[in-house]
């Protein structure tokens, strides 16, 4: 591995920080929880065997966040997460940083799919265009090993994995927690490359299941109206 500055979880430590509306109680926050536990992976897709482990990726100049779940039968199970903490150092070995790194990564756990998020529009230009090459090392990295990627807005993510496109940090931290079943939080760059995976899962799930409604139909299997 490369000498970045780097945390890897295998396994959550702390405790999960409360999230949403002060009012809401926890058990109510957990039922909540539950609910949309239930719904996600009922849209994961139910159905096959195929195994994919995916590669979420939240792009940044300074840090990098990553995380990787296994995806099978419609249940997403924890595997690693981390970031990748790039300094202050000139900007074109940080990208240096991101691509070595992300390829180890990717040789170690060799990761079946990629996904990463958008660039955004920021207030600072320069800020847009530092993301916009962090996020081509990123992919430069997963093409290079053969690797197809996938890109979601920070609004699907959200959408995907707490219900709402306006969700902030801590309720994306919180229902990745839930979701994977950890045992503490992950810290928020690795909570949002987990939830980017999720995202992936999630919306490939929805998309399996369309596509064999569209081919029963087409078999005749489903009677139109």
């Amino acid at each position: 591995m490369c000498k970045t500055s780097i945390r890897m979880r295998k396994s959550a430590t702390k405790s999960s920080s409360s999230w949403g509306d002060p009012g809401v109680n926890s058990d109510r926050r957990e039922a909540i929880a539950s609910l949309f536990y239930s719904d996600f992976m009922a849209l994961s897709g139910k159905g096959g065997g195929v195994m994919a482990l995916i590669l979420g990726i939240d792009p940044g100049s300074r840090i990098t966040g990553f995380g990787i779940v296994r995806h099978q039968a419609g249940r997403c199970e924890y595997v690693t997460s981390g970031c990748i903490r790039l300094g202050d150092g000139p900007f074109p070995e940080r990208l240096q940083k991101i691509f070595q790194y992300l390829s180890e990564l990717i040789t170690q756990y060799q990761p079946t799919v990629v996904s990463i998020e958008q660039v955004f529009m920021a207030r600072n230009p320069d800020s847009a265009l530092k993301l916009g090459q962090a996020r081509g090392a990123a992919i430069v990295a997963a093409v290079n090993a053969g690797l197809a990627v996938n890109e979601y807005s920070a609004r699907q993510v959200k959408q995907s994995v707490v219900g709402t496109g306006a969700a902030d940090k801590k309720q994306v931290q919180h229902m990745v927690t839930q979701l994977l079943g950890l045992a503490g939080t992950p810290q928020a760059d690795a909570a949002d490359a987990l939830a980017i995976a999720l995202c992936h899962a999630h919306l490939s799930g929805v998309q399996q299941q369309l596509g064999n409604a569209a081919l029963a139909m087409r078999s005749g299997r489903v009677r139109r109206r």
